[in-house]
């Protein structure tokens, strides 16, 4: 199957396309965490270089087979996510972004000084065994999956805790055992990006998951619309795009991304997507389905 996609897409698109779906996974984790609940998460570039390292040095140095590799990535991101949840997530706003960021940069520099992850060199000749059909078949089960999560009960849980935490609190919710629930959750997605990511690129280093990655992954939230799952894959697909599009204008890309991004929040504060949600647009077409079949009737 991906040999027959690479005959009929041009190599530069196919690769567009791979770092889409893979961004896409990225930012619905960071989306559970920060668009969901409401935790103001700016180290996700940390559980990614996490589960990128992970499942490159199981693939490498202990010949474990793919899939096992990229579970063992995601498993050891999540296990760090919950490591951290327990004693952070009582911290709230630029509290909690201050120690993710922080975290994020213990981890950046760890992996500059981790001989078995080449140090500041990086690690080269990891197996390309990440192909389109599994990138783009992990997304549909992601979105499906976190569809049904926002959907339970724990999912309307997730947004009482974002929209008022006492509230939910007096409700019976116990907010700090769901707020490290959802940070494991987008740890674990965090992880498995990485994977993906490690094996599609052949070579990382620790520069690739810097500060400035994970305030990419958090633009693609921000910018879809907090809280949406439509949104956030919006959101990954134009911040994706955006660069490559902006190629031609090489010396002025940087300026001309950021005045975008400005104007995009200008008028549309709330995201493109706003709180539009998967089960909501359920519900509309099903409303629709009702109405065309009472006209007819």
């Amino acid at each position: 199957m991906d040999a027959l996609i690479s005959q009929y897409i041009d190599p530069y698109y196919l690769r567009i396309l791979m770092l889409i779906g893979i961004n896409i996974i990225l930012a619905l984790g960071l989306n559970l965490i920060t668009g969901v609940t409401g935790q103001l998460s700016m180290g996700h570039a940390g559980f990614m270089s996490i589960g990128a390292y992970t499942s490159a040095i199981f693939s490498m140095q202990m010949g474990s087979p793919f899939f096992l590799s990229l579970l063992a990535g995601a498993m050891v991101a999540a296990f760090f996510g919950f490591l951290i949840g327990i004693p952070t997530l009582r911290l709230e706003g630029d509290y909690l972004a201050m120690v993710t960021i922080g975290f994020a940069e213990i981890i950046r520099v760890f992996f500059l000084n981790f001989e078995p992850g080449g140090k500041a060199v990086g690690l080269s000749g990891i197996p390309q065994n990440t192909t389109f059909v599994l990138v783009w078949t992990l997304v549909i089960i992601v979105i499906i999956l976190n569809a049904k999560l926002l959907n339970s009960r724990i999912g309307r849980a997730f947004y009482a805790i974002r929209e008022n935490e006492i509230a939910a609190e007096a409700s019976g919710i116990n907010s700090t055992r769901l707020k490290v629930l959802a940070f494991t959750a987008g740890s674990f997605l965090a992880g498995l990006g990485g994977g993906l990511y490690a094996h599609y690129m052949y070579f990382i280093r620790p520069q690739d998951f810097a500060f400035m990655k994970s305030i990419e992954l958090l633009n693609m939230v921000v910018l879809g619309g907090m809280g949406s799952i439509p949104g956030t894959v919006l959101g990954s697909v134009i911040l994706t795009l955006l660069p490559e599009m902006l190629r031609v204008v090489a010396e002025y890309r940087l300026m001309f991304y950021g005045a975008l991004l400005v104007i995009l929040m200008i008028f549309r504060p709330n995201g493109l997507l706003g709180d539009v949600r998967v089960y909501d647009l359920k519900k509309k077409l099903q409303g629709k389905k009702v109405g065309l079949w009472q006209s007819s009737n």
